[in-house]
């Protein structure tokens, strides 16, 4: 009320805090979740230019905010998320989005995050190169990857092999 957070963090919104602070108690510690009250998922939800400079955070600090807000602004589900970054970073991105947007976090939350966290893509680059080489071998790498999540990272080795030879 007193202007303190535009003039410490300019461009920060304290108006999703309140909703975080909630989620985190439904879902925090010492509960499963483990989504105990993070200092820097709350930085990402009151947003604000440079905090990382602004606040003098450490290069990691830095680091786990910039792929919180990264996190929030796409469009990956939790295991997704979890898969490209760990439960915990995929947690936080959840009840951050959550937060920002007024809606409760999806239903089996946990389940998701433990899914894509223990999910392995069964390609490797090798796999593909006898018929793919330089940028067509990324391109198809990628693809695969994105069918493979699409499909709940359920497509085995010999499926995505397959999908390579249909094109």
């Amino acid at each position: 009320q007193a202007g303190v957070l535009g003039r410490v963090l300019p461009g920060a919104d304290a108006r999703a805090l309140p909703v975080l602070v909630a989620l985190e108690g439904d879902h925090g510690a010492p509960m499963e979740t483990g989504a105990a009250p993070d200092p820097i998922r709350r930085l990402a939800v009151l947003g604000g230019a440079d905090a990382a400079a602004a606040l003098r955070l450490s290069r990691a600090e830095a680091k786990r905010l910039a792929t919180l807000r990264d996190g929030i602004e796409g469009l990956a589900g939790p295991a997704e998320l979890a898969f490209r970054n760990g439960a915990d970073t995929a947690r936080d991105i959840v009840l951050a989005r959550a937060a920002l947007t007024g809606t409760a976090p999806p239903g089996a939350l946990e389940a998701a995050l433990a899914q894509g966290a223990a999910a392995v893509f069964p390609i490797k680059a090798a796999d593909l190169m006898r018929t793919h080489r330089g940028p067509a071998l990324g391109a198809e790498l990628r693809r695969l990857e994105r069918l493979w999540i699409d499909a709940d990272f359920a497509l085995d080795r010999a499926a995505l092999l397959d999908a390579v030879n249909r094109g």
